[in-house]
């Protein structure tokens, strides 16, 4: 799977142009993907300067990237005039999303299991109260 990673506010505390904290367990988690044979895209708004640290800084903390700001190492946008900045990746990473950033143990658990965050929020609540799932007729 291709997932796209923003940096500020979802690898680290938005503290944009510096570089926050990092956000609780984010490059493990980052690192667990990688390690599950996942293509992980740095998807980011810095530029320049700014975006060489944030690199950087994510390959202190053991987080490689398989391409930066781009679908593959190799593309060079400015050589290509059908060159679009719109990714394609399976998933997106981001605090801007709809909803809010989850925390990245359930990210993990929703790349890992297939799952979207309503599944896992029912699946949770059904834990939770004990509630019997639904035995199947076979007429149905």
């Amino acid at each position: 799977m291709i997932i796209a990673v923003d940096f500020d506010g979802t690898i680290v505390e938005d503290r944009y142009p510096e570089i926050g904290r990092e956000i609780p367990f984010a490059t493990r988690t980052l690192q667990q993907l990688t390690e599950d044979r996942h293509r992980l895209i740095l998807w980011t708004v810095r530029e320049g300067r700014l975006l060489d640290e944030a690199v950087e800084w994510c390959r202190q903390h053991g987080v490689e990237f398989y391409a930066v700001n781009k679908d593959f190492p190799e593309e060079e946008p400015e050589k290509n005039r059908h060159f679009s900045r719109k990714l394609k990746a399976d998933v997106f990473i981001d605090d801007r999303s709809l909803g809010g950033l989850p925390d990245w143990g359930v990210i993990y658990r929703m790349i890992k299991e297939k799952k979207s965050m309503a599944q896992l929020l029912r699946e949770e609540w059904e834990e939770d109260f004990h509630v019997e799932k639904k035995k199947k007729r076979w007429w149905f």
